[in-house]
């Protein structure tokens, strides 16, 4: 929904849709702060992940699920949940978990813990009949730091394995995986992995503005942004149309 006429705006692409994603990490709002997102906010966002494992502890869990849904905007649980059932031998209670809460999306992830890749990818092909499941790679150890034909060969498996798009690990804080400790973006590792990896199948994890502002310059208004705060919505719709300084020439005169 745009209130108003500008030329020289790139156009975005439409819900539902598969390029141009923004996938927000929602930490524990409450009904009435998710009431409050989803009517500024829902129109702009494609997915919402309960970060980490905050479902575990969050009230009215079923409530919430439910706004998003009749919102029209599909909810996961964070892939740390995943692990935590893992890592305990509960994959069967996992998905007896999606099935309760009627979940469509599922998250993939071995940031916590350390799971061989094979079996990671049997993981994702047993979800992958039962939902949509999205995987995440990268680690939470700002000490491990993947080679960028590591995360060229384990995107590709996971997408074979059936994963619909992949998450390139940041934190909720943007300073692991795809970045350097300082928040700066490993600009070598992207240029690697996008000469193998089709654009569309990755979700950048972008949560600081610096970063949102990188991948739109380099892949445009449509590329897939990840963990992005309830209330940094609108703020990046406007980067990625260029109607905020910090893009603000990148679309002019195209």
């Amino acid at each position: 929904m745009l209130n108003y006429s500008l030329s020289q705006v790139p156009d975005r692409t439409l819900k539902p849709r598969s390029s141009g994603l923004t996938m927000v990490m929602d930490k524990g709002l409450s009904l009435r702060q998710a009431e409050d997102f989803i009517e500024v906010s829902g129109i702009h966002t494609d997915l919402i992940k309960l970060g980490w494992a905050t479902s575990y502890v969050t009230p009215n869990l079923g409530d919430k699920l439910k706004l998003y849904e009749e919102a029209g905007i599909p909810a996961y649980f964070g892939g740390t949940l995943f692990e935590a059932f893992i890592i305990r031998n509960q994959f069967d209670d996992y998905r007896r978990l999606l099935d309760k809460y009627q979940m469509q999306y599922a998250e993939v992830s071995d940031g916590s813990i350390t799971i061989p890749h094979d079996e990671k990818c049997a993981y994702i092909s047993r979800l992958s009949q039962q939902v949509t499941v999205i995987s995440e790679v990268g680690s939470k150890d700002v000490q491990k730091i993947f080679a960028p034909y590591k995360w060229i060969h384990l995107i590709k498996a996971e997408m074979e394995a059936g994963s619909w798009k992949i998450i390139a690990e940041a934190r909720e804080s943007g300073n692991v995986g795809i970045y350097r400790d300082s928040g700066e973006v490993r600009q070598g590792l992207i240029d690697e992995i996008l000469t193998q990896i089709p654009q569309e199948d990755l979700i950048w994890e972008a949560p600081q503005k610096a970063q949102q502002v990188w991948f739109i310059k380099l892949l445009g208004a449509n590329v897939n942004l990840g963990n992005i705060a309830p209330f940094d919505l609108i703020p990046l719709e406007t980067l990625r149309l260029g109607l905020r300084s910090d893009t603000f020439d990148h679309f002019l005169n195209q």
